[in-house]
C-alpha cells in the first residue's frame, strides 16, 4: 500500500504541485509575477510580511490579487479524482445532433499520436479543429468555459500551434483567440498553461496569417496586467514583435503594432520596446501612414529611453508635423501628445517644430471641433511658446 501511494507521489506533474510546500495544490492561484501557487501557501508567505515573487523575487504590486487558476484546477481535479476529461467537456454540448462527433471524441483526434505525421491524421486533425472552433463560436460562453476547464487548451497549445500545417496552426490559434475573448480569468488561465511560448513561436513560424492571428491573440491577452509583464518579460517577445514591424507584411505589421501598442502601457515594456530598436521602424511606419504607429510612439515619448532614442532620429519632426496637416483626427491627437512631449524634453526639438510650422498649425487647431484635438493642440503650443521666450530671454 505504501509503496503505491510513493509510486502516485511520484507520478504527479510538477506543474501540479505548489513552488512552496511541493504538495499538490488544492486551490492554485495566479500570482502578479505569473507564477500559480497554493493559495494556503502564498497566503501564509504573504501574511509574514513578504512582498515579492518567491520564485522570481519580483516585488508585488501595493494592491494585487490572488487571480484563482480555474483551468489548473479542473486539470488537479481530474487528476485526483482519476476522471478522464470527458464527463466535463461532454455536458457542455446540451444541445449536439447525434450524428455529430461528441466535443470529447473531437478532442481525443487532437491529442492522438499515431502516425501524426500522416496526411490522414493532420485531415482528421484539421476537421475537429475545425468543428470545434464552430462550436465555440456557436455556443454560448458555457461551453468555451468547459473547454478551457477540460483539459482542451494544453492539446491545442501542445499539438496545433506548434504543428508544422500551417492550417492546424491557423485554427489552433483562432481558437484559442475566441477563448481569450470570453474573459479576464480565460486570459490569466491560457498564460497559465504556457500560451506565451506557444504563441511567441508561431509569431516566428507558419504563413502570414499564422503570424497575423498570434500578434492579435498576444494582443488579447495582455489586456489583463498581470499578463502585460508576464509577456514583456519572457525571452524574445517583444524582439519577435518588432522583428514583424519590420519584415511583416501590412496586416502584419499593423497586428504587430497593436499588441506592442497594448503591452507598452505597462511601464517596464516602454524600455524593452525601446532597446529591441522598435523606433526608427515606427517612425517609418508613420510616413507610411500606420495610425497605430503614432499610438505607440506617443506611450514611448512617456519614458526617458523612449524621448532620447526618437530625438536621434533625422527627420521625425517632418513626419509627425506632415500627420498634424494631414492625419485623422485620431492620429492627430496622439501626434500633438507626442510632440509635447519631447519638446518639453528639448529646447531644441521645440525649435525645429516651430521651424517646420508646428506653432502655426497649432493655432489653426486650437480651432477645431474635437475637444481633445483642442486641448492637445493648446498643451504644444504652450510648450513651444516657452521654448520661444527662453530663447529670446538668453539672446
Amino acid at each position: 500500500m505504501a509503496s503505491q501511494q510513493q509510486q502516485q507521489q511520484h507520478e504527479i506533474p510538477d506543474d501540479f504541485k505548489c513552488p512552496i510546500s511541493l504538495e499538490i495544490m488544492a486551490d492554485p492561484v495566479i500570482l502578479s509575477s505569473g507564477h500559480t501557487f497554493d493559495r494556503s501557501s502564498i497566503q501564509r508567505w504573504i501574511d509574514s510580511g513578504n512582498r515579492n515573487c518567491p520564485l522570481t523575487k519580483q516585488p508585488l504590486p501595493r494592491h494585487f490579487t490572488l487571480i484563482p487558476n480555474h483551468a489548473l484546477r479542473s486539470l488537479i481535479s481530474n487528476f485526483t479524482l482519476g476522471s478522464s476529461n470527458s464527463n466535463s467537456i461532454s455536458s457542455s454540448s446540451s444541445s449536439s445532433n447525434s450524428k455529430s462527433p461528441k466535443p470529447q471524441t473531437l478532442l481525443s483526434t487532437l491529442t492522438s499520436t499515431g502516425s501524426s505525421t500522416s496526411c490522414c491524421s493532420i485531415e482528421l486533425k484539421i476537421d475537429s479543429l475545425s468543428q470545434l472552433n464552430r462550436l465555440c463560436k456557436k455556443s454560448n460562453s458555457v461551453f468555451r468555459q468547459r473547454f478551457m476547464e477540460s483539459g482542451g487548451v494544453s492539446a491545442v497549445l501542445n499539438t496545433c500551434v506548434v504543428s508544422e500545417n500551417t492550417t492546424l496552426k491557423e485554427l489552433g490559434l483562432t481558437l484559442l483567440l475566441n477563448l481569450s475573448l470570453d474573459n479576464d480569468d480565460n486570459k490569466v488561465g491560457l498564460v497559465a498553461e504556457g500560451a506565451i511560448s506557444r504563441v511567441v513561436g508561431a509569431l516566428k513560424g507558419g504563413n502570414s496569417n499564422c503570424r497575423a492571428y498570434a500578434a492579435t491573440l498576444l494582443t488579447s491577452l495582455a489586456m489583463v496586467e498581470v499578463n502585460k509583464g508576464s509577456i514583456g518579460a519572457y525571452p524574445s517577445a517583444i524582439t519577435t514583435l518588432v522583428s514583424l514591424l519590420r519584415d511583416g507584411k501590412r496586416r502584419e505589421k499593423r497586428e504587430a503594432a497593436t499588441a506592442l501598442y497594448v503591452l507598452c502601457s505597462f511601464p517596464d515594456n516602454k524600455k524593452r520596446v525601446v532597446e529591441c530598436g522598435a523606433i526608427p521602424i515606427l517612425v517609418e511606419m508613420v510616413g507610411l501612414g500606420f495610425e497605430r504607429a503614432v499610438e505607440v510612439l506617443e506611450l514611448l515619448t512617456k519614458c526617458k529611453e523612449g524621448r532620447e532614442e526618437i530625438g536621434r532620429i533625422d527627420g521625425f519632426v517632418a513626419v509627425f508635423v506632415q500627420v498634424l496637416q494631414s492625419g485623422s483626427s485620431r492620429c492627430v491627437v496622439h501626434a500633438l501628445s507626442a510632440l509635447a512631449s519631447l519638446c518639453s524634453y528639448s529646447e531644441e526639438l521645440g525649435w525645429e517644430v516651430m521651424r517646420q510650422g508646428g506653432l502655426e498649425i497649432c493655432l489653426r487647431l486650437v480651432e477645431d471641433d474635437n475637444e481633445k484635438t483642442c486641448r492637445k493642440a493648446s498643451t504644444l503650443m504652450q510648450t513651444l511658446r516657452k521654448c520661444q521666450l527662453k530663447f529670446k530671454t538668453l539672446n
